[in-house]
């Protein structure tokens, strides 16, 4: 959940607000990279003209991102021993000399990467969507599922039914896939078995991850020290280049538009699957994807799973809502919470 600090306060101030109390690598280097923005380092040349950023753009992720992508290029091997998704088990609290060494070097290159904001694709949120479909699967009769993703980002988690999936008394997915998400959904479930006949996203974003640079991306904005996390994106990855997922260039309200009116057959559920989108669409833009969904359900088969944030929850909420025949209206239903990475889903009773 992108961190939302009050109006009035300094980039310095919000880097140590960020940290907190916390005592991991990040929580160190905000507070080190603070003090350096007030001491005129070479933090504040790089930041130079983000002062005023709205707070939601989390300038220190931005640089804690650059400076991870020249560390993940082998460009700055004295800083590796601090990163444990590099096999790095170095005491953080000594990195800060080392770290400031590598921003004075790449001012430039580290004030450009200011332009990129933070895009992950947690795959740890399959865990949702999976629990998502089966109730759709189920409540609808379809077992042909069109699979769209309005911010999608890299479109990794249009490969669902690529991924095994292992919890208490149930298993899912093919056996021998690189993407192992075990016990990640708590509570009663009915796995319903379903077939992915189409699958497609968009993003305004879309990361490649047939490229290099697309991969690098993702990887520098995953924190270095959640190692399960950067495993999962490795083992996803490998999946997806062979799957090559396809994500669109373009805003969600417009994209569904039209691809929710393309003709599919009768027996093909189509599923919208968006998590934790909200936060960075104007209410415009969620207002149009609502209505979209809810137009193509007086015409055909369709299913809204959601990951988002509500006004009372301090973590995602689980939904779906499904239409049982064209022309009936969606029947919603609260599933359950979930963590902001996908662990773990908790179903309601």
């Amino acid at each position: 959940m992108p961190v939302d600090f009050d109006s009035g306060l300094t980039l310095a101030d919000r880097m140590r607000r960020h940290a907190g109390d916390d005592s991991h690598l990040y929580a160190h280097l905000m507070r080190a990279m603070a003090t350096d923005w007030e001491d005129g380092g070479p933090v504040r040349a790089i930041c130079a003209g983000w002062d005023d950023a709205p707070s939601g753009s989390v300038v220190q992720l931005r640089l804690l991102a650059g400076l991870f992508r020249i560390v993940l290029q082998e460009r700055a091997p004295e800083l590796e021993p601090f990163y444990p998704c590099l096999g790095g088990t170095a005491d953080h609290g000594g990195a800060w000399p080392a770290v400031r060494r590598v921003l004075a070097a790449n001012v430039d290159e580290l004030a450009r990467a200011l332009t990129i904001a933070p895009q992950t694709n947690e795959v740890g949120r399959s865990n949702a969507l999976l629990a998502g479909i089966f109730p759709a699967v189920a409540g609808t009769g379809r077992k042909k599922v069109r699979l769209l993703e309005p911010g999608a980002s890299a479109g990794l988690n249009l490969l669902v039914d690529a991924f095994r999936f292992t919890n208490q008394g149930w298993a899912y997915g093919p056996m021998g896939s690189p993407v192992v998400l075990a016990d990640g959904i708590d509570g009663a479930v009915r796995p319903e078995p379903f077939e992915i006949v189409d699958r497609r996203g968009c993003d305004l974003s879309p990361v490649d991850v047939a490229t290099t640079e697309g991969r690098l991306r993702l990887r520098s904005f995953v924190w270095p020290f959640q190692v399960e996390r950067h495993e999962r994106l490795s083992a996803a990855l490998e999946v997806a280049a062979a799957m090559r997922p396809v994500v669109d260039r373009a805003p969600a309200g417009e994209w569904l538009e039209r691809s929710l009116s393309r003709n599919v057959d009768d027996d093909v559920l189509t599923v919208v699957w968006q998590s934790v989108t909200r936060l960075y669409w104007p209410p415009e833009e969620t207002a149009r994807v609502t209505a979209a969904i809810a137009e193509a359900a007086s015409r055909t088969a369709v299913a809204h799973v959601c990951m988002e944030y509500d006004d009372v929850e301090r973590r995602p909420v689980l939904s779906v809502a499904w239409s049982s025949r064209p022309g009936s209206q969606l029947q919603a239903e609260r599933l359950g919470t979930v963590g902001d990475h996908g662990f773990p889903v908790r179903l309601s009773a």
